[in-house]
């Protein structure tokens, strides 16, 4: 077959016949004709040879040229030329110039016809998978109205109009089973390129697939007047979603619930029955963890910021509510406000209270040599620890009843001559373990301090210079999706990461492994980087 006028026109119409199938811009099968014809006419002329082939838009010719570039040193002699032996051909050769040379069309015979078939299907094929790429990654966290082709080993093909997406088997809700031709409506949680083209991939279990059910259903929301701050699921079983308002006259919950519930209704028979707790969403974490926890009553709530851990204390009788069947409450209140959550009843918190008060009563007695009833005295008046009466303004003791300047002054003298024993023994037994006097000579350790690092094998300076802060002050990691403690050595002493890190770096520069100017320096950078980015928000 050659390229003659007689079917010039003909490649183009197929080429725009193509293209209009497909849905793909016609330019790109033109060039993947042009690179099927210049395969073919490198089989003819050789493959060493640089064969270009051009079609011309409006005509539809085809003009074969062979192109030679100039170069220093020659490896493919079919392709590359000398400047010496370009000047015979053009002007001030340079290198890097092209010779570009006409050459006759090719005759096509049909391994070559099939060949340059294959190259055109396949370059449409990509186009094709690119095209379908780019439109779906910008659904990506939308919802998609498909139809059910069938069913793969419990996974779901779903025909999304340009294309096939599937739906696992862990999204979907519960026990669902689909047949051909229903009707299904997706969450597109990712699409992928791959290797067999661009992979859709639908969720119906996801929770931003409920939050933007609500979108389409509260038109507030879909103008922004109310936003979901969060959301969590129990995919078929249960829901809960936070949501806020910006315009103090609308009232958030109400909103969502529609009259007579017509809008949560909506997206409860969307979700196969769904129950759905709609929750005011609020700043202060303890406020929104009461919420959160509803039906349930909470009487009393205790956050650890740095743990981002939250304990909370509801009446005997509201326990079992506040957990939920299987731990589903509590299980979607932590998954709402991101915090791990202690459930105790009030029984059970007065017991502990009860517990740390008769232990720091009998703390007080031996250390001070009180009866138990001064004792209790001191703990009621919030004493905790030696440190506190030692240490503490004389004034907070004379507010306890009975309490003179010469009784608190016996008191913080007992507390200290305490104390001293305390230490004096904790350093001996630093000592016994091998603790060097780098380590005990160094600034802002207490002997109690220095024992706990020597039981740790945390015996030298230097030791001490190679921890990590959250092995002194302890921290947390997620692992599997839990969070896990991680006890720190010295995180009995309430020390806290910022200390641990301000101890680690005096002693690194110490040790001359850190140049104080260098630290000073990268200090000076952050806030300059800081105050350049707080002037670009303002």
């Amino acid at each position: 077959m050659a390229i003659t006028s007689a079917n010039q026109l003909e490649l183009l119409q197929t080429a725009e016949a193509v293209a209009r199938e497909k849905m793909i811009d016609p330019d790109l099968v033109i060039q993947a004709m042009e690179e099927s014809l210049a395969r073919a006419a490198k089989s003819r002329y050789g493959s060493e040879m640089d064969i270009r082939v051009a079609i011309d838009r409006k005509t539809g010719k085809a003009t074969f040229t062979r192109v030679r570039t100039v170069v220093e040193d020659v490896e493919n002699h079919q392709a590359e030329l000398t400047v010496d032996q370009a000047k015979d051909y053009m002007e001030n050769p340079e290198v890097g110039s092209e010779l570009i040379d006409e050459v006759p069309p090719v005759e096509m015979g049909r391994i070559a016809a099939q060949s340059a078939k294959q190259v055109i299907l396949q370059k449409v094929r990509e186009a094709e998978r690119d095209r379908q790429f780019e439109e779906f990654q910008d659904r990506a966290g939308t919802i998609i109205n498909g139809q059910v082709k069938r069913e793969e080993y419990g996974n779901v093909i779903v025909d999304v109009g340009r294309g096939e997406a599937i739906l696992r088997r862990n999204e979907k809700i519960g026990r669902e089973s689909y047949r051909p031709n229903d009707r299904i409506r997706c969450y597109i949680k990712d699409v992928r390129r791959e290797a067999r083209g661009p992979q859709i991939f639908l969720s119906r279990t996801d929770p931003q697939f409920m939050a933007e059910l609500f979108k389409m259903e509260v038109p507030e929301i879909y103008d922004g007047i109310i936003e979901i701050k969060a959301v969590a699921r129990d995919p078929g079983s249960r829901a809960k979603i936070a949501v806020i308002s910006y315009d103090n006259s609308i009232d958030p919950v109400g909103a969502c619930v529609g009259m007579r519930g017509s809008r949560v209704q909506a997206v409860v028979n969307e979700l196969q029955g769904e129950k759905i707790d709609i929750i005011p969403w609020n700043e202060d974490q303890p406020t929104f963890l009461v919420n959160a926890l509803q039906p349930a009553e909470v009487t009393k709530v205790v956050l650890d910021e740095e743990a981002e851990r939250i304990e909370v204390v509801v009446p005997d009788e509201q326990l079992s509510l506040a957990i939920g069947r299987r731990g589903q409450n509590v299980r979607l209140a932590s998954q709402l406000t991101g915090l791990d959550i202690d459930i105790m009843t009030e029984t059970e918190e007065s017991a502990r209270r009860q517990a740390e008060f008769a232990e720091r009563t009998k703390l007080f007695m031996e250390a001070l040599d009180v009866d138990e009833f001064f004792a209790q005295l001191l703990v009621s008046e919030g004493f905790t620890n030696l440190e506190e009466v030692a240490y503490v303004d004389v004034s907070e003791l004379l507010v306890i009843d009975g309490v003179d300047e010469a009784t608190a002054g016996e008191l913080q003298a007992r507390a200290r001559d305490n104390l001293e024993a305390i230490n004096k023994q904790a350093m001996e037994n630093a000592r016994a373990l091998g603790v060097e006097d780098s380590l005990v000579e160094f600034e802002g350790l207490t002997p109690q301090m220095i024992e706990a690092l020597a039981k740790d094998d945390v015996k030298t300076l230097e030791d001490f210079a190679t921890c990590a802060d959250w092995e002194l002050a302890g921290g947390w990691t997620t692992v599997d999706g839990q969070r896990v403690k991680d006890e720190g050595v010295l995180e009995q002493f309430e020390m806290s990461l910022e200390e641990a890190q301000h101890l680690i770096m005096t002693a690194r520069i110490q040790l001359g492994w850190v140049d104080p100017d260098d630290l000073l320096a990268d200090e000076e950078e952050g806030e300059d980087a800081v105050a350049e980015e707080e002037g670009l928000e303002a």
